[in-house]
């Protein structure tokens, strides 16, 4: 049996054993010319086999880069692109600095503490006020995905100003009006219709209409 642990290295695995081998091909072929031609057959496979790549905005750059990084950076052959060096690929990415204080509120996140630390640094004017209001509204929702009981306007603004430390104030004029009886809130990654025995429900009444 030919295993594929004993089989050469997949360089880049997204494309297969099977460009790899091409590419190879390729680099044996003498005519420079019919080398070129022979890789741009090999590029347009490789857009097939990955459409993801489709998705950059120099997506054809990038697959003539991964066949030179599959050749082993040394295909002689006249691309459209300059060829990558090893280098490139060997530099480490600059390391993100992530935020060490912990989240005050997981309900609402680290990005509206942000937005509220925002809002409070700016001058009091008409702006504020419909950003604190729209800041309260997009909180009740956050609230109410993660708490399904209902929740009053004046627990919103208390945790605004909670999480400003002090620094910001809703203004007493602002109230955030009834919520829709249409109105759902779900879970990242959870349907709505799968809720509580949904989607089998849902699916139980669609065989029943295909069998009726």
């Amino acid at each position: 049996m030919d295993y594929n642990t004993q089989r050469e290295k997949l360089i880049l695995p997204e494309y297969g054993r099977n460009v790899q081998k091409m590419i190879e091909q390729v680099k044996a072929i003498e005519d420079k010319e019919k080398r070129s031609e022979q890789m741009r057959a090999v590029v347009q496979v490789m857009g097939i086999l990955n459409p993801q790549i489709r998705e950059l905005n120099d997506y054809k750059h990038k697959l003539w880069d991964h066949a030179q990084v599959i050749g082993g950076f040394d295909l002689d052959i006249d691309a459209p692109y300059p060829a990558p060096t090893p280098q490139q690929f060997e530099e480490r990415p600059d390391i993100i600095k992530l935020p060490n204080t912990p989240v005050k509120a997981a309900c609402y996140g680290r990005n509206i503490e942000n937005m509220i630390a925002l809002i409070a640094e700016r001058e009091d004017d008409d702006l504020k006020k419909e950003m604190i209001r729209t800041l309260a509204l997009y909180m009740r929702q956050q609230y109410l995905i993660w708490n399904k009981d209902n929740v009053a306007e004046e627990t919103i603004f208390a945790d605004i100003e909670r999480l400003s430390d002090g620094k910001l104030k809703v203004p007493e004029d602002i109230h955030l009006g009834a919520i829709s009886q249409n109105a759902n809130f779900a879970r990242p990654g959870i349907s709505v219709g799968t809720q509580n025995g949904g989607g089998y429900n849902n699916k139980k009444n669609r065989n029943w209409k295909r069998k009726k």
